[in-house]
């Protein structure tokens, strides 16, 4: 400003130069930032983080910014070309989002004055989640058992995976695999159950060894197997077969002579295929084990073509089941004629009575 002096009179120029004191704090423009950084993020990365202003000038002006101390990150200050300071955030070693998903940073903008003013900031580093992770089966073999009768429609199991992704990379598909491609069961895409699609026959297959695949959003595919074990139920009769039976068994046969060799099949197993084999009624016969399943019908009587030219043979198999399954065969035996019989009259004597005009040659009596 100018000021005028009299006597003399004279005007002179006047300038106050006004100190600064370091009255102002530095602000963030906020005072809490959110900042996304992905997993997958190489260490070295840095990220610009929101800057602060300071009223004041020189050297009470903003003069640097700090981070409170931790492992994965760290604090550049840098300087724009009006030299304003600003910070950048430096990742220093790999995230994980699976270990911690998010870190809580302090950010503090100091000023130059004696004593030093200063600000924080709240820093959430959200850490965003990569498919770093394959999905992972609660069981790497699957075991159940099931009765060959169950049916379609029942649930045989439920198989579980995991993932320690978040999002579309954590949603997970089951499929059978391509070598697994069985038609006796059907596999719930979204749920992981396993059901049964058509009849089971113990008979036909015994076990079922199934290759299962989890498939996360990502692509990415875990596997594990699946073994059933078919049990068998009784649903089958034993089979009575016949063989080596002879047209005609002479009347004179002996004892213990092999006459027939039977066979009894039954398909299912354990005590439901052990058999047992008897002969109905009162017969000449008996029956004698052989081998596991195998018999021989002998003689066990006396044969007599003249009082019983022929037997009907009926051989009944039953098996262990319970309730136990039975089924019968019959044959007939034929009894072959020996010479074992002379000819007998049917009275010791006879009188005739002839009439004495006979011509020769006439028939006076018949005997037999």
């Amino acid at each position: 400003f100018e000021a005028v002096a009299e006597n003399p009179l004279n005007f002179y120029h006047v300038s106050v130069d006004i100190e600064d004191i370091n009255d102002h704090t530095p602000k963030f423009t906020q005072t809490s930032f959110e900042l996304q950084i992905s997993e997958s993020t190489n260490p070295g990365a840095r990220f610009i983080l929101g800057s602060a202003h300071d009223a004041d000038i020189g050297t009470n002006s903003l003069r640097n910014y700090q981070l409170n101390p931790n492992d994965h990150f760290s604090l550049v200050n840098k300087e724009k070309l009006d030299g304003s300071k600003y910070p950048e955030l430096v990742l220093k070693m790999p995230l994980d989002r699976e270990e911690q998903k998010s870190y809580q940073l302090t950010l503090t903008a100091l000023d130059g004055g004696n004593p030093s003013l200063s600000s924080t900031a709240q820093i959430q580093v959200l850490v965003t989640d990569a498919n770093d992770n394959p999905p992972v089966f609660s069981q790497e073999l699957y075991r159940v058992g099931l009765p060959e009768n169950v049916l379609p429609g029942t649930t045989v199991l439920r198989v579980m995976a995991t993932d320690q992704d978040e999002g579309v990379n954590a949603q997970i598909t089951f499929s059978f695999t391509e070598a697994s491609q069985i038609t006796q069961f059907d596999l719930n895409s979204n749920t992981g159950e396993i059901t049964i699609l058509n009849m089971l026959d113990f008979e036909e297959v015994k076990e079922y060894s199934i290759v299962l695949e989890a498939r996360d959003g990502g692509g990415m595919i875990a596997q594990c197997t699946v073994e059933i074990e078919v049990q068998d139920i009784n649903d089958n009769f034993p089979e009575v077969v016949i063989q080596s039976l002879p047209d005609l068994i002479m009347e004179d046969t002996k004892l213990g002579t092999h006459v027939a060799l039977i066979k009894i099949r039954d398909k299912d197993s354990g005590y439901n295929g052990e058999v047992t084999c008897k002969l109905e009624g009162d017969v000449p016969f008996k029956i004698l084990s052989s081998s596991i399943n195998t018999y021989k019908l002998v003689t066990d009587g006396v044969l007599d073509r003249e009082q019983t030219p022929e037997y009907n043979i009926t051989i009944t198999a039953t098996d262990r089941g319970k309730p136990p399954l039975s089924s019968s065969s019959s044959v007939t035996l034929h009894v072959g004629d020996v010479n074992d019989n002379a000819p007998v009259f049917p009275q010791p004597s006879y009188v005739v009575h002839v009439v004495e005009n006979n011509p020769p040659g006439a028939s006076i009596a018949q005997v037999s």
